[in-house]
């Protein structure tokens, strides 16, 4: 039976037996990932909300909710995992990026990486409800989905969000062999 990797991210994650450099996630992976992370989070939210507080104004209360709730699921799985549930469906990983180290020697996300690639995410969502913030929020996202494309014109941009740029983070493939030996 192999060793765990240190709960704190601070370990490599072990290479899977012939396993070369990681190769960048797809944005269509990546886009399918955040749709079923924001599902598990938020479906449940809304839900609740529309139920248990008819009278309650859902478009102002859920956004800030659902920010804060995706930020610790998300911050506490990139920290231990390195991927969320929507990540595992998806196959890929956010692991560090770390130009002087080989490509295979990948690390999960420490606890500040994390946590501030999840705030980067969260935060514009939250904001959402206030009127000039909103529409703020809408150009960062657009933003943000533009930098993943990026790559065609800087290749260190490597499909690169912007909450992966300020966390120091990266999307690569997992594939499924190699997911299961890590974690067991």
């Amino acid at each position: 039976m192999a060793a765990s990797p240190p709960a704190s991210g601070a370990g490599p994650l072990p290479p899977a037996e012939g396993e070369g450099a990681p190769e960048l996630a797809e944005p269509g992976q990546r886009l399918v990932a955040r749709i079923v992370d924001t599902l598990v989070v938020g479906l449940p939210v809304v839900m609740v909300l529309r139920e248990g507080f008819p009278d309650l104004s859902i478009e102002r209360v859920a956004p800030p909710l659902v920010a804060g709730l995706l930020l610790v699921y998300e911050w506490i799985q990139l920290t231990l995992w390195g991927r969320t549930v929507g990540k595992r469906v998806a196959g890929i990983e956010v692991v560090r990026e770390d130009p002087g180290r080989p490509a295979v020697d990948r690390r999960r996300p420490d606890v500040l990486r994390a946590l501030v690639r999840a705030a980067t995410y969260c935060v514009p969502i939250a904001l959402r409800p206030v009127p000039v913030f909103g529409a703020v929020a809408g150009l960062f996202w657009v933003v943000n989905a533009a930098a993943i494309y990026e790559t065609r014109l800087e290749q260190s941009a490597r499909r690169r969000a912007l909450h992966d740029r300020f966390a120091g983070t990266v999307v690569v493939r997992r594939p499924a062999a190699a997911a299961d030996a890590r974690e067991t």
